[in-house]
């Protein structure tokens, strides 16, 4: 019969050891939750070394990747044709008009313009340098089908949310940037065909930022 050799109790960990260990290993589960998990899952980044390197951007994608795909599920199931939800920051920082018949018709005075056909699932952003309080009027029409779009701003370690909607076709308003960075759009042709979307603007801003 062969018998194995035992541990020299000496060898062993301590109690103490052990849970020094434990706490470590909680302490680096944490930072990794924090740091990496939240800002590259979530767009959540309380740090912000997730901003630093990236990975908020791609959080932020995710989750607007992952709500976009639910409304269109909800529209599929209640098949109520366009559904639209908005949101809007009080405060004066946001102006909000819907256009009218007008909209396929280019106002000569817009200082600039932008267009740009999509394909269905294909997205695309367009952002305005701005300053804070700055205000710039714009007019966004989708030809031949319809959007899901984002009006929202970032800069300086700051980002917000304008406004949102889903299968729209066209929409025009003042946009007052809430703080002194880029501000604009964001779109994706959930539509069956080829979208055209086309932008213009005019204002207090210092440049369009295009793709």
């Amino acid at each position: 019969m062969h018998n194995g050799n035992k541990p020299n109790p000496d060898e062993l960990p301590t109690s103490a050891q052990l849970i020094k260990s434990t706490i470590l290993a909680a302490v680096a589960a944490v930072a990794i939750l924090v740091t990496v998990v939240l800002p590259s899952e979530y767009g959540i980044d309380p740090t912000g070394i997730g901003k630093a390197v990236g990975l908020a951007e791609m959080g932020d994608i995710k989750v607007q990747l992952a709500e976009e795909a639910e409304a269109d599920r909800l529209l599929e199931i209640q098949n109520t044709g366009a559904i639209e939800e908005q949101s809007s920051l009080g405060g004066g920082f946001f102006s909000f008009f819907v256009g009218a018949a007008h909209a396929q018709t280019a106002d000569p005075e817009w200082t600039d313009q932008f267009s740009v056909t999509l394909t269905p699932g294909e997205g695309i952003e367009v952002k305005l340098v701005m300053e804070e309080g700055a205000e710039a009027e714009f007019l966004w029409v989708a030809e031949n089908g319809v959007v899901n779009f984002d009006l929202h701003g970032d800069g300086g370690g700051n980002n917000i949310s304008y406004a949102k909607g889903r299968a729209v076709e066209e929409e025009e308003g003042v946009l007052t940037a809430a703080f002194t960075g880029n501000h604009g759009w964001f779109w994706r042709n959930r539509d069956g065909q080829d979208v055209t979307v086309t932008l213009y603007v005019r204002g207090d801003y210092s440049e369009m930022k295009l793709p």
